[in-house]
């Protein structure tokens, strides 16, 4: 009866788990929903909750989205414009505001379809995907900065190149010259200098600053393990703290230190404003309607008559690339490899990665460059898998004797909880050694799965047939017989060839395991394999290719290791006979 109800609270808790995947899942991969509508109450309009963003982030919204292609026409088909043209950015530099508000990053796609275009970081103020940087003054003492809706000059037929900088020009009434001179890298990296001349009669005084704004309706999710949203470096140490609703609601968060760099940070996008030499305050601001702002505060100058005054910003646009990023700290930007947000066990997940990208470099497929990883993870562990075998013979040699002790002590759970640890230590059988090789894969698995979420390099890499992005979930269904039936099956059933072959191989390497002597422990050992299906079915699918062939190659190890153990291969046999004999008594 004990054990029945065990089963029934197995199946129970399983149904409850597949039932309530379908939020879990929602939450963590979450899937374009219905538009934003607009409800009118008592002649207000009200928004209702926004769309949750996904991993890729970008707009979520239909309307927007046309809306943003519609008025990007109209924003960049405008006159006053100074283009960019740069390896790894194009775009143009508005000259009302001398604001750099149209970016594109050249080396990314929106979609795995080759014609999709590139990914757009920068939009122009007013478009539903708004984001820019701007650098400007602050006049004290009523001397006349330059704003926003400033006109500058720029020479006849610039072009901002890493070859060719451009400088932006404007003067007050009163005798002050403003110019702002860009330059641009191979990468991502904008940088602009400030210079005030004074050509009046007395000093006056200027807090230069920098800007980053943007709208959080782009912004990709924000998880537990993955940060999106405010990010910086202050006295050296990057903070992932802090979050878009934290500012909404604060208004206003300073951070504390010296700020190395500031901005707002993606899955593998970054936007960030980078003081260089000079001491900056920094600050994160909501402005309302999901906009908000990064900026950095330079102290006041005071530039006599006849001198001039510069401070430079660098302004980070672009890809998250691990080799970009840390060739930028190389040369001075505090941690900024750390944008991406490894966690904690970075020392462990870095050199998966490494390894990686050494062997995708190798064989040009990343699908077979995780098949490699794993063999060489196996491989590593396979001294290990031998001790794990020899603990299961050890473990099977016993089990005559642990049935003894059960029947015996079937009325006292303690004293045979007893006898059987007295057996183990007489026997010298670890129980536990035959889970070694699970534990010492959980790291690999994470590092694995760190890697294929955070990782630019690994965005829409294919594998085989209808695998074209490994970092995304199987996109092919069974329910709906991969796509030609006309329905979307609910997440919870949305199981691909993958997961199937997951579940299948885990239960084959289940049924190589030593049978469990309580009843129960064998039902849920028969359930976990299509559980983990259900589970995997919507991480990335590189990570179940790891998995799968992970399985496999422990098939194999285990048929290997038990012809060199032949009293495994005797027990299992005797298992199985005992097994019919009692399935046939209970007929």
């Amino acid at each position: 009866m004990e054990n029945q109800r065990n089963i029934i609270l197995a199946v129970v808790l399983t149904a409850l788990v597949l039932f309530g995947w379908e939020a879990g899942v929602g939450y963590f991969y979450p899937q374009a929903k219905t538009p934003t509508q607009i409800v009118e109450s008592g002649g207000a309009k009200n928004a209702s909750s926004p769309t949750k963003p996904t991993r890729e982030g970008g707009l979520m919204d239909a309307a927007d989205r046309t809306l943003e292609a519609t008025d990007l026409k109209t924003e960049l088909a405008a006159p006053g414009r100074v283009k960019i043209s740069a390896p790894g950015l194009s775009g143009s530099i508005n000259l009302t505001g001398a604001i750099v508000d149209d970016l594109v990053i050249n080396r990314h796609r929106e979609t795995v379809e080759k014609n999709s275009g590139p990914v757009r970081i920068f939009s122009p103020a007013g478009t539903p995907a708004q984001q820019f940087a701007q650098v400007g003054w602050l006049g004290e003492g009523g001397v006349a900065a330059p704003t926003a809706s400033t006109v500058w000059t720029a020479p006849a037929n610039a072009t901002l190149t890493p070859t060719t900088p451009v400088t932006l020009t404007w003067a007050n009434p009163t005798g002050q010259r403003f110019a702002i001179t860009y330059s641009i890298d191979q990468n991502y990296m904008i940088t602009a200098q400030q210079t005030v001349e004074n050509a009046g009669g007395g000093a006056v005084s200027v807090k230069p600053f920098a800007l980053v704004n943007r709208t959080e309706k782009t912004a990709s999710l924000d998880t537990w393990n993955v940060h999106s949203g405010p990010i910086g470096a202050f006295d050296g140490s990057v903070t992932f703290g802090t979050n878009y609703k934290d500012v909404a609601e604060a208004g206003t968060v300073n951070e504390a230190g010296r700020t190395d760099w500031i901005g707002f940070t993606d899955i593998y996008w970054m936007s960030a404003l980078i003081p260089a030499g000079a001491k900056a305050e920094s600050t994160f601001r909501s402005l309302g309607n999901q906009i908000f702002r990064a900026d950095v505060v330079y102290d006041q100058a005071v530039i006599q008559p006849r001198t001039r005054q510069s401070v430079t910003t660098k302004i980070f646009a672009g890809a998250k690339e691990h080799k970009v990023l840390d060739a930028y700290e190389a040369q001075g930007i505090a941690n900024f490899g750390l944008a991406i947000d490894w966690g904690w066990f970075r020392w462990f997940e870095k050199p998966i990665f490494w390894l990686l990208t050494k062997l995708f470099s190798l064989v040009g497929n990343f699908g077979v460059a995780i098949i490699l990883l794993t063999l060489i993870v196996r491989g590593m562990m396979f001294p290990v898998a031998q001790r794990q075998f020899a603990s299961m013979a050890a473990m099977r040699a016993i089990q005559p004797k642990m049935k003894a002790i059960q029947e015996r002590y079937k009325d006292d759970k303690q004293k045979q909880q007893q006898e059987i640890m007295a057996l183990y230590k007489q026997e010298k059988v670890n129980p536990l050694a035959g889970c070694l090789p699970m534990f010492l894969q959980i790291p690999v698995f994470f590092a694995l799965y760190k890697t294929l979420i955070l990782a630019i390099e690994m965005r829409h890499q294919p594998f085989v047939l209808w695998i074209k992005d490994l970092s995304a979930p199987d996109p092919l269904h069974i329910l709906n017989l991969f796509g030609l039936l006309p329905f979307d099956p609910p997440s919870f059933l949305a199981i691909g060839l993958l997961a199937l072959l997951l579940g299948a191989t885990m239960y084959l390497q289940f049924q190589l395991n030593p049978a469990q002597m309580d009843p129960a422990q064998q039902q849920v050992f028969k359930l976990m394999p299509w559980f983990m299906m259900f589970v995997m079915a919507p991480f990335a699918s590189g990570l179940l290719v790891y998995w799968i062939t992970s399985n496999i190659l422990t098939i194999a190890q285990q048929k290997f290791l038990y012809s060199r153990h032949p009293q495994l291969k005797a027990q299992a046999e005797k298992d199985a006979a005992d097994k019919a004999r009692a399935a046939a008594r209970t007929k």
